[in-house]
């Protein structure tokens, strides 16, 4: 029964594995795929010698082995000192290579090669906000992308700090208000991906999640001209209610945008429906310590 249990679970979470970055649909989550294999990799040669010998050991030295050597008198072995120290040393100096060069290969503000679209991101509660700026449409809680093709996020927080997180895309990034932050990402091919903010930021949390769809250039043409067709404008007033505490059943689509809604949010002149405010510590009465040892009247002695 046990087994017939441990084997449901493992299956049932194979599904999870096709959502995340084991499964990378594009060029970034290619090479974090690619480091996270090498380093599992690289750590057998750390574990499994470990997993390998315990129970070895322990067998030999068991209290009923008769014939196992005694020396009381021995510390010291070469050979066994190099085993334990040049194999690690070699595995830590080979990791930092290797993670040293994909580090600077994943700079999330390293632009991919191609000509990218521009998608500038805002955070809300509890809600992701995308506005194509070049294209002059918005949409909210859905990120529409051509597939084959770089896309250049700029991202901004309305509120507190917070994080966008798209597995099969790219790794994690934080976005904070007042702040424009950058991340690059590239869908290989046409595909629904999902995303999601992962810091903790209220009761709506777990509801900000948004759905990423890559198409064709005939489909994201498509799109486009699906949402122009729309009578909503993303303008000012439009913008304070979306940024409210609330979370929204469905995506939403704007035909139009007011002009420089972002670089505002970014500056912190954009009203928004949630705005931040720094609690100011309570204003304590200054106290004046007096040495009781001393007498009070310095006045001259008679």
């Amino acid at each position: 029964m046990a087994c017939f249990l441990a084997s449901g679970l493992l299956l049932g979470g194979c599904g999870v594995l096709h959502r995340g970055f084991l499964s990378p649909a594009g060029p970034v989550a290619q090479i974090i795929h690619d480091e996270f294999l090498f380093v599992c990799f690289v750590m057998l040669f750390v574990i499994g010698p470990v997993l390998l010998l315990v129970p070895l050991v322990a067998w030999h030295y068991r209290l009923s082995n008769t014939k196992s050597a005694y020396r009381p008198q021995w510390g010291f072995n070469w050979s066994l000192e190099g085993l334990i120290w040049i194999p690690p040393t070699g595995i830590v100096v080979l990791l930092a290579v290797f993670l040293w060069r994909d580090t600077h290969r994943l700079d999330p503000y390293k632009p991919l090669p191609g000509e990218a679209i521009t998608v500038q991101a805002i955070a809300a509660d509890w809600k992701w906000i995308f506005v194509y700026p070049e294209e002059g449409v918005a949409a909210v809680n859905r990120l529409v992308i051509p597939a084959g093709r770089p896309v250049h996020l700029d991202l901004t927080s309305a509120t507190v700090m917070q994080s966008i997180l798209m597995p099969r895309l790219a790794g994690q990034i934080a976005v904070m208000a007042g702040m424009r932050t950058q991340l690059n990402i590239q869908a290989d091919r046409p595909g629904s991906f999902f995303g999601e903010n992962t810091q903790f930021n209220g009761t709506g949390f777990q509801n900000q999640k948004f759905g990423v769809d890559a198409m064709d250039e005939a489909g994201f043409a498509g799109w486009l001209a699906e949402v122009r067709a729309q009578p909503n404008r993303l303008d000012a007033m439009e913008y304070e209610k979306l940024t409210r505490r609330s979370t929204l059943p469905n995506p939403l689509a704007y035909a139009a945008v007011q002009p420089g809604l972002f670089d505002r949010v970014v500056s912190l002149q954009q009203p928004s429906g949630h705005a931040l405010e720094l609690e100011k510590p309570p204003q304590s009465p200054r106290t004046v310590a007096v040495d009781k040892g001393m007498p009070h009247d310095h006045g001259k002695a008679q």
